[in-house]
């Protein structure tokens, strides 16, 4: 037991990788240097894809391409509402870097959502973006009122409700992803070799799609709620 605390402690621990020679020396942590990887990835193949676009007599990887595209936008269209679309763009930005981070860990990269400064940046900013949704839909004086709704007297519980949605938000992708860690060491202790191969392609595969999943989806119905 002690030896899975001793590994668990290990894996919240953000190791620096380098320092930045400024103001004192500006720490930069695995989890930044994994998350630059990723966008580097992402842009390269966002280049190689959209090169040679057409609109008449388009080619199979483009089609296979505008096909995963529409897909994606309907389904949050779907769970936006029609006030939301202009945030579409950023839920399928999210969702692609929060699943490709829990993936990379079979690459041999510590995913940078067992880092909580990660998770609570992105429960941070999809916050920001739910409350203008609403000032943007409803306009300054709208938006204050909806405070009040649909009675004053849960006016505290609706302030409350600002500062909740983001610790949900982060605490369960964090919580989640590691979780998962710990299983993994416990199946590891009491189950012979071979069978963890196979709840590690859940647990890395499977549960780490399923809370990009939930992450956006919830941050979906936030802004549909902030928009009616």
């Amino acid at each position: 037991m002690n030896d899975i605390v001793d590994r668990l402690l290990e894996e919240l621990n953000c190791d620096t990788v380098f320092e930045i020679p400024i103001f004192g020396g500006i720490p930069i942590y695995e989890s930044v240097v994994v998350t630059w990887i990723i966008m580097a990835v992402v842009f390269l193949l966002c280049i190689i894809f959209v090169r040679n676009l057409k609109v008449e007599n388009p080619g199979k990887k483009q089609l296979v391409l505008e096909t995963a595209v529409q897909g994606l936008y309907n389904f949050f269209k779907d769970t936006i509402g029609e006030h939301g679309t202009a945030y579409i763009p950023y839920l399928m930005a999210v969702a692609l870097y929060i699943g490709i981070a829990n993936l990379i860990g079979l690459l041999g990269f510590k995913p940078p959502t067992k880092d909580m400064n990660v998770t609570v940046a992105l429960a941070v900013m999809s916050i920001v973006l739910i409350e203008v949704s609403g000032i943007r839909q409803k306009g300054t004086k709208g938006w204050l009122k909806s405070f009040a709704e649909p009675m004053p007297i849960v006016l505290p519980i609706n302030v409350l409700e600002i500062f909740i949605k983001p610790l949900s938000l982060c605490m369960r992708l964090f919580g989640n992803v590691l979780g998962s860690f710990v299983i993994m060491e416990l199946i590891k202790i009491i189950i012979p070799p071979v069978l963890p191969a196979v709840f590690s392609c859940y647990f890395d595969i499977f549960d780490g799609l399923i809370q990009a999943y939930v992450f956006v989806f919830l941050t979906a119905l936030f802004i549909k709620e902030a928009t009616e």
